[in-house]
């Protein structure tokens, strides 16, 4: 156990989470749910498969080994956080980037760490190693929920820094950047969100007695978070699948895989193709009914891999951070926290904020590196106590 290499996975996976929807900014003439499709294949599908197969020994036998209830509950948690997912990009049009991200991932991070120790105090069956009452009885547990609380004040300063933002726009300058701004319905959006994304968490959790099996089928323990990411994606291309697939019948935009120009009824499509953004059309045609089909699917491909990457070194991290592995989540949200604001100051997203704005965001941001550090140390301790 190496719990500063733990967290050094973990900002590994927070970048490729914050940094993976860049790929589709060049995906033109595309519908989102084309284009999300043919990412999701890599990200849910083909990367998990193929990496588990190629890093773990007997992935099939250790599959098959499973119990119905752990196959279960791994899929059923990984389906719930596709909603979460899906939910994502409706808090992104209510609350717009910054104040949506913040918020949401604020709930995903106190639901998704937290709530499994604590579920464990009146369920002991949870593949939870800890309570939370255990994990608080001593000094390194007692400095890791500093850790963990203090990411979520992070979080927290962060989503603050993003509702000044959207504050200090005018009337006019807020509808140009958010065109359909709620926040009451933004608010009880990104707490489903939130929530269910969390699930991702619980999935992982139900699905520890695959990497178990995998450890004793000889798989290196680093790799053995990789088989249960098979089942858990399973779930959340479930439910991407069947939205997608409805979103294709009722825009009529499933031609699009396979033809290289877009039709008449397709020509006036707006927008650009982002994150977590269910009902985000593509690029406007601008008279050019040719479509870059290779590019597309390059693209398209290569924010899928970057996504599933997030939780290929997530696996990774949560191998080295032992009985403390319930802070992996709180971890991993910070970091792509840090990561996705530094790809909106990269693309100017906080242009023309104040200065107490810009204040918010960089002392949110110093207290999610700083928590990390804190989670690190005390897991440190954990390991040699």
């Amino acid at each position: 156990m190496n719990p500063f290499l733990g967290v050094f996975f973990h900002w590994l996976g927070g970048f490729a989470s914050g940094s993976f929807y860049v790929p589709y900014r060049f995906v033109k003439k595309w519908a989102w749910e084309t284009a999300w499709m043919v990412g999701g294949f890599f990200s849910w599908i083909i990367m998990p498969s193929f990496l588990a197969l190629l890093m773990t020994h007997d992935l099939q036998g250790v599959l098959s080994r499973q119990n119905g209830p752990t196959l279960w509950w791994t899929y059923f948690f990984g389906a719930l956080w596709g909603l979460g997912g899906l939910t994502f990009g409706l808090t992104m049009r209510y609350l717009g980037m910054s104040l949506g991200m913040g918020v949401a991932l604020g709930y995903c991070a106190a639901f998704g760490t937290l709530l499994p120790p604590v579920a464990k105090l009146f369920i002991p069956s949870i593949p939870c190693d800890e309570t939370i009452l255990q994990i608080a009885s001593n000094l390194p547990g007692q400095i890791t929920l500093v850790g963990v609380l203090l990411c979520l004040v992070g979080i927290a300063l962060a989503a603050l820094a993003g509702l000044h933002k959207e504050r200090e726009m005018d009337a006019e300058s807020k509808t140009a950047a958010i065109k359909e701004f709620n926040f009451p319905k933004g608010i009880a959006v990104a707490t489903f969100s939130g929530v269910m994304s969390a699930c991702f968490a619980f999935a992982l959790t139900a699905g520890k007695p695959i990497g178990e099996a995998s450890l004793l089928a000889g798989t290196d323990q680093i790799w053995t978070g990789l088989p249960k990411l098979v089942v858990v994606l399973l779930g959340g291309f479930t439910t991407n699948f069947l939205w997608c697939a409805y979103l294709h019948v009722k825009n009529g935009t499933a031609y699009q895989y396979l033809s290289g120009t877009v039709r008449e009824e397709h020509a006036s499509i707006g927008g650009a193709v982002g994150e977590h953004a269910p009902s985000t059309p593509v690029a406007p045609v601008d008279g050019d009914q040719k479509v870059p089909m290779m590019r597309n699917y390059a693209f398209s491909a290569l924010a899928g891999t970057i996504w599933y990457l997030q939780f290929f070194f997530y696996t990774m991290g949560e191998t080295q951070m032992g009985k403390f592995g319930f802070a992996s989540w709180t971890l991993h949200m910070a970091s792509i926290i840090i990561f996705s604001t530094m790809w909106g100051w990269i693309f100017r997203e906080w242009k023309g904020s104040g200065k107490k704005t810009h204040t918010l965001i960089g002392l949110g941001i110093a207290t999610l590196i700083f928590s990390t550090v804190i989670i690190g140390i005390g897991t440190w301790l954990k390991g040699h106590s």
